[in-house]
């Protein structure tokens, strides 16, 4: 790890070489040449306005949901776990949850505030940041429903106050602003007297139950088709426990793919490209990756940044 100083005396948490193989739930991926680390918003706006405009950005809170690919990944990589992971009631209906909030968090505050439905938030393994930018959803429920407004910030470190209207939502999409990122968002959930923590544990259950919790993974790996299942079609085209090198698909719920502990990114990418194909081949549907391939193929060599 090295420091910097910034302008004003601030020395900043950053990291160059920085393996993403350990800010990646699957446990891959080759460095990023510039990993920072900032500890407040404020080292963040001081971050942010003092690289060149021409600076790729890439930002991370969990790493659930994405693929790291071994060549690693050019310019820097903000990783916003460090900052403050603020949550708060602002009355009866309103909640506030910074970025780097796990949607687990906002599940159990939302529920012991009798406000909902909110419980579905626990079925998502990653942060409201990551869920709000890709409208993330378990349980029939979708991070979306109830945003109200958003606070971002840009590649200047000017931050800003968004209404829900400046963004257009899909399925397991967004699309908004080009250029920014997500601080916070406010949700507006009505009274729910039936949310209990009973409710929440039995859905931490079920999820238990169905998926290899505790496995290196992504979540699911394809978005489910109209009117289907992604991993019901990978099922039926015979390819549970398939794999290619460290990486198989899981026995106990085919839309997730597993690292052994052995596995390259390269060997999860080409295992999604034979699932896709072979899916294509036996149903005629062509699955929709859910997870996010980023970075370049590889292995590159440390210290060798371009």
């Amino acid at each position: 790890m090295s420091a910097a100083v910034n302008g004003e005396g601030m020395t900043l948490k950053l990291k160059h070489d920085e393996p993403m193989s350990l800010h990646t739930s699957w446990r891959v991926g080759g460095p990023a040449d510039t990993f920072f680390e900032p500890a407040s918003v404020e080292e963040l706006q001081r971050f942010l306005a003092e690289q060149a405009g021409d600076l790729p950005l890439f930002w991370v809170g969990l790493g659930s949901n994405l693929l790291v690919r071994d060549g690693g990944i050019r310019g820097a990589v903000v990783c916003t776990l460090d900052l403050k992971q603020s949550l708060e009631g602002l009355d009866d209906e309103r909640v506030r949850a910074a970025a780097g909030v796990p949607c687990t968090a906002l599940a159990r505050y939302c529920v012991r505030a009798k406000l909902g439905p909110a419980a579905f938030f626990a079925g998502i393994p990653g942060t409201v940041g990551g869920a709000l930018a890709m409208n993330a959803g378990a349980f029939g429920g979708e991070t979306w429903n109830d945003v109200e407004t958003l606070e971002t910030i840009d590649r200047r470190g000017r931050r800003r106050q968004r209404p829900r209207a400046d963004y257009s939502i899909g399925y397991r999409k967004l699309e908004g602003p080009a250029g920014e990122w997500f601080l916070a968002a406010t949700f507006r959930f009505a009274p729910d007297a039936a949310a209990d923590m009973q409710r929440l544990s039995l859905l931490v259950k079920e999820r238990s139950d169905r998926q290899p919790i505790g496995r290196a993974s992504c979540g699911s790996v394809f978005k489910n088709p109209p009117g289907g299942f992604a991993g019901r079609l990978i099922e039926e085209a015979g390819l549970k426990g398939a794999s290619v090198g460290g990486a198989s698909v899981s026995d106990k719920h085919a839309n997730f793919i597993i690292n052994d502990g052995t596995a390259s990114a390269a060997d999860i990418e080409t295992l999604i490209a034979q699932v896709r194909e072979e899916v294509r081949v036996r149903s005629g549907t062509e699955l929709e990756l859910e997870v996010k391939i980023v970075g370049e193929p590889g292995p590159r060599r440390r210290g060798a940044r371009r």
